[in-house]
């Protein structure tokens, strides 16, 4: 179509707690998690109460078998007073602690304190079970500079993410000092424990932007089936799984090695790069199945690798179809997104939908909110956007919005908390 995309032109037409807070958690408890414990491990799930637990070797939310909801803020820190922040991580470990295993935020903090004082407690998943509440948190590069002396702690990986072709990105819904980010099985549960905490922060940090999203657009278990995108297809298929030790030990958490001297905070953590992808969905809706299904490279029905059967096997990047033309398209997403062609890397992908109202040009405002874990953003997720961004088919039909990469530490053990982890 020459002079302009088939997207231009069909959108214009449209538009016309620590020791004491693990005592207390059973206190106000909600009836279907008070009676039980979660399993050991920052990831198992309690199957009877919906619980995961908190405290582990590595931070649940990462590996944990997805939820079906999200809610994820990104917070800026406002003081400049290292012992707040310090302070501030420490009240928020308790609290998401007693969240995760269905209590309220703070002890008795609905109605406890009584009626002359402000609740502890905002209310709105009192009687709701945890279902399978996780919350995750991250540092930004911008939180290590002068301000704290955290300086000399930022690992040498936690710096910006480069410009990419056709970004559109938005300074307020990109960045940020700190990432919290909550799922559950209930959409109620995970926007609770994102109020009560940023409530908590009141004078030390506050919102730069946030994120609902709902409908997992990636497994991260063998358990789970392959989830779909609000383009009608089957996403993550190739994703990096729970089980596979040897693969998260690659490529998803960060070695000791990685981070020698002060750094050393990040070993057995990750690196959390967040993307806001609007899909222009009036112009795919309009497009034939045929160019649907050679945009992604896969089958829409079952998912699998064009010319193929199966969604699970290898795509054969060689096989030719009956024009002598290659069955899967060089500008697929399949194939520019493969591991084979950008040097064995493979990231664990933690995505969701997302709709947010329409444009006020008559259009959703709606897309997939990429959430990807990894050892190294730089050598992992840079070199794959790169070759997306030159030369995937997918890029008629959507554009980057925002953009963010933050440093989430390992799990904690019995006694510690986010303020000592961070600051000791």
């Amino acid at each position: 179509m020459s002079g302009s995309t088939r997207r231009a032109v069909i959108a214009s037409g449209a538009g016309a707690a620590v020791a004491g807070a693990a005592a207390g958690l059973a206190y106000a408890a909600r009836p279907s998690a008070a009676a039980a414990s979660p399993a050991a491990g920052g990831g198992g799930a309690g199957a009877d109460a919906g619980i995961v637990a908190f405290r582990g070797e590595r931070q649940a939310g990462i590996t944990t078998a997805a939820q079906d909801r999200l809610h994820l803020v990104a917070l800026d820190v406002v003081t400049d007073d290292p012992d707040r922040l310090r302070d501030l991580l420490t009240r928020w470990t308790r609290a998401a602690e007693r969240m995760t295993y269905g209590a309220e935020a703070a002890p008795g903090g609905v109605v406890g304190g009584g009626p002359w004082n402000v609740p502890e407690d905002t209310g709105e998943a009192l009687d709701l079970a945890p279902g399978h509440l996780t919350v995750t948190i991250g540092y930004g590069p911008s939180l290590f500079d002068e301000r704290f002396g955290l300086a000399d702690r930022r690992p040498e990986a936690l710096r910006d993410l480069p410009a990419f072709r056709g970004d559109d990105l938005d300074p307020a819904t990109s960045g940020g000092d700190i990432v919290i980010q909550a799922c559950s099985d209930d959409p109620q549960v995970a926007v609770h424990a994102v109020r009560n905490l940023v409530r908590l922060g009141f004078g030390v940090v506050t919102v730069r932007w946030s994120q609902l999203g709902f409908g997992r657009t990636s497994s991260t278990s063998r358990s789970q089936a392959t989830p779909r995108n609000m383009f009608g297809f089957k996403d993550g298929t190739a994703n990096i799984t729970a089980e596979d030790a040897a693969a998260l030990d690659e490529h998803v958490w960060v070695a000791p090695e990685d981070v020698a001297g002060t750094a050393d905070w990040l070993a057995g953590g990750t690196y959390l790069v967040a993307r806001r992808i609007r899909m222009h969905i009036e112009v795919w809706d309009r497009t034939p199945l045929m160019e649907q299904e050679q945009v992604f490279g896969r089958d829409k029905r079952v998912g699998a690798p064009l010319g193929g059967t199966d969604e699970f096997e290898e795509p054969d990047f060689t096989r030719l179809g009956t024009d002598g033309m290659p069955r899967i398209p060089a500008t697929s997403h399949i194939q520019l997104a493969h591991h084979s062609r950008l040097g064995g890397v493979r990231i664990l992908r933690r995505g969701y939908n997302f709709t947010d109202g329409t444009d006020g040009q008559g259009h959703l405002d709606a897309g997939l909110f990429f959430i990807a874990f990894m050892r190294d953003a730089h050598r992992q997720f840079v070199p794959m956007q790169r070759a997306l961004a030159r030369s995937d088919a997918l890029n008629e039909y959507v554009e980057h919005t925002g953009s963010a990469l933050f440093a989430c530490p390992p799990g904690l053990g019995p006694d510690d908390d986010w303020g000592s982890q961070l600051f000791t």
